[in-house]
């Protein structure tokens, strides 16, 4: 017998008997009393039991959450080792070359006239490694005249080897040997991308391309068509002996003396597609490298503009050093100076004709008129957009109002 809806309808009789027996319930009202009583306490004992269903749940489910995480960690443990296993395995040869580059160009001349001559003048092998999305090494090794060794014509150079870092979206820097920020083909001078079989004079004894030092430099913009370029790095160590000549000071990161370094500092605005301006000065704390008490500083300043629209092209660079100290004076070597204009057209992507006019003086040593003058006329052929034939011919007039070294030349280059 349950105990429970006994005691109910016993409290309930009490409860009766207090109120007074004029009020006393029939039984039939006692007996539904306590089984309503009876079917509330069942439902409270129902709703226990639920309750103690989810809290069971719940426990189960954190249980399960528990060791989801636990998993999760022992996961992360086993890929954070995967991953250091992976950097610190040496790369896979299919690694190496996919991030490797290899490149190079050529050109083979032939000059006729005075000199006479033909000359395999370049060969050029580049190799670059891509070490990361922002490290990455660049080299250029290059075989001048075909032939070098004593007594050979030719020279075996290291032209550029340089580590290159970005630092983010808009700033690079640079570290190592490397070609300058100044002209046009100092730092460009593949055959196909220039006219002309031989480089023109101005880039040549002026600013003496091809024009490599050490050091370090950096890179960025101000805005998208306003570029900028800084550099601090080895010098040239002219001396009185060549007459103070620039080309002849390059020391090309051989045992170069150091003494006193250099700085150079490139402006460039591409306001619209097809044209640039730039504008370069270089500062040499001591052309001689503190070897020539009767030299010292020197000032190199350039600006050029290169305008491509519609087939017609037309390029124009000035180019002027000055040189300090009685010494390069005494010698009229204290300015050395030169420009060229050069108008051309490409009738379409394999011919192109143009004509440069070309002035420069740099006779150090000669105090009297030493100014050069000489125009070239020529076209190209490219049969590949990477391989190109020239012809031109050169007109030249001597300082002394004689004729220089006219000539016809002819050329062969490519690049890869």
């Amino acid at each position: 017998m349950n105990r429970l809806p006994l005691a109910c309808g016993i409290a309930a009789l009490l409860a009766c008997a207090q109120a007074g027996a004029a009020n006393t319930p029939s039984m039939e009202e006692l007996w539904q009393l306590v089984q309503k009583q009876q079917a509330e306490i069942e439902a409270l004992k129902q709703q226990l039991q639920s309750t103690q269903q989810n809290v069971a749940k719940q426990e189960q489910q954190s249980q399960a959450t528990e060791q989801k995480l636990v998993a999760n960690e022992q996961l992360i443990a086993e890929t954070d080792a995967s991953v250091q296993e992976i950097l610190d395995r040496p790369p896979s040869k299919s690694e190496w070359a996919e991030n490797t580059q290899i490149g190079g160009y050529g050109e083979l001349h032939y000059n006729g006239g005075d000199a006479d001559q033909i000359d395999f003048h370049r060969f050029v092998l580049f190799f670059g490694h891509q070490f990361s999305d922002r490290v990455r090494l660049n080299t250029e090794l290059e075989l001048e005249h075909s032939l070098a060794g004593d007594g050979a014509p030719g020279e075996v150079e290291l032209e550029q080897a340089y580590i290159e870092f970005d630092i983010n979206s808009s700033l690079r820097t640079k570290a190592g040997l490397f070609l300058l920020p100044i002209g046009m083909l100092n730092e460009v001078h593949e055959p196909p991308t220039f006219y002309g079989v031989e480089r023109n004079p101005i880039e040549s004894r002026i600013i003496p391309t091809t024009w490599w030092e050490a050091g370090a430099s950096l890179s960025g913009e101000f805005s998208p068509s306003l570029r900028w370029d800084a550099a601090v790095h080895s010098g040239l160590a002219t001396s009185a002996s060549s007459n103070y000549a620039v080309r002849n000071g390059r020391q090309k990161v051989a045992e170069a003396l150091a003494d006193d370094l250099a700085y150079t500092f490139r402006l460039r605005y591409l306001p619209i597609p097809g044209l640039q301006l730039a504008a370069n000065y270089q500062r040499q704390e001591d052309i001689t490298q503190s070897q020539d008490p009767l030299a010292g500083g020197a000032d190199l300043w350039s600006a050029h503009a290169i305008w491509n629209v519609n087939g017609f092209g037309l390029k124009a660079l000035w180019a002027r050093w000055n040189l300090d100290g009685a010494g390069p004076r005494s010698l009229g070597a204290d300015v050395q100076k030169g420009y060229f204009i050069e108008p051309s057209y490409q009738f379409n992507k394999h011919w192109g004709v143009f004509a440069r006019y070309n002035e420069w003086d740099n006779r150090a040593g000669d105090r009297i008129d030493s100014e050069f003058q000489q125009t070239d006329v020529g076209v190209n052929f490219w049969p590949h957009p990477n391989v190109v034939l020239k012809a031109d011919y050169q007109f030249q007039s001597l300082p002394n109002g004689g004729d220089g070294d006219d000539r016809i030349n002819l050329g062969v280059g490519y690049q890869f």
